[in-house]
């Protein structure tokens, strides 16, 4: 009987959880099985999963052909590296001890790295999480004040006369600076004629 690691659905509708199984290839997806040896849930972030990776391992070596997706969960899970080991080990090129210690450090090791991923994962939620509450709070002030200045005109009128006031202070301030100019001009012609009258003086004494 050829055996086959894949998933089983189970879950409501946009809520998916799958079981992983080992099942006769003759069989349904969601159909009978022979061991159920893991579950995956992919609503959680990052997703969950859990697997038996001793009996996985046994069903590989026996011959299970697992599908894409149930490879991809084995890989991550160690369960081809532990094979590959358990090969060797078969072959007499490693001891079980050394095998064991190796795959205990690739597990500590995966392990690490998770929860490096989750811990980065929070982070950049929490970052998210404190920006949208700051707009929010913004917003929010925002509202509030729309609405004080609604309830109370006085305030609107004040801030009204402040602007009012403060722009004839502009205005005065630009013909102080021209008057000196048109001051100067006069001055030149009146200098003019003064040099004149003389000469004609002269004239009328000779």
């Amino acid at each position: 009987m050829a055996t086959r690691i894949r998933l089983q659905r189970r879950g409501r509708k946009k809520r998916a959880f799958f079981q992983i199984v080992v099942a006769d290839t003759r069989a349904p997806r969601d159909g009978r099985y022979i061991e159920k040896i893991g579950s995956y849930n992919p609503m959680t972030n990052p997703a969950t999963i859990t697997l038996n990776v001793d009996r996985a391992t046994e069903w590989v070596m026996t011959g299970a052909q697992p599908s894409d997706t149930a490879a991809a969960i084995l890989r991550y899970k160690g369960v081809m590296f532990k094979k590959h080991l358990q090969v060797g080990v078969n072959k007499g090129a490693v001891t079980q001890e050394d095998a064991d210690k190796r795959f205990a450090a690739w597990v500590e090791e995966k392990e690490a790295k998770i929860e490096a991923n989750k811990v980065s994962l929070n982070d950049s939620l929490n970052a998210v999480k404190a920006a949208s509450l700051k707009a929010e709070t913004v917003k929010k002030e925002a509202i509030a004040a729309k609405v004080i200045a609604k309830n109370n005109p006085e305030m609107e009128a004040e801030t009204t006369e402040e602007s009012t006031e403060e722009a004839p202070a502009a205005e005065v301030e630009a013909p102080v600076e021209e008057a000196p100019v048109a001051e100067e001009a006069p001055a030149a012609e009146v200098e003019a004629p003064a040099e004149e009258a003389p000469a004609k003086e002269e004239k009328t004494e000779d």
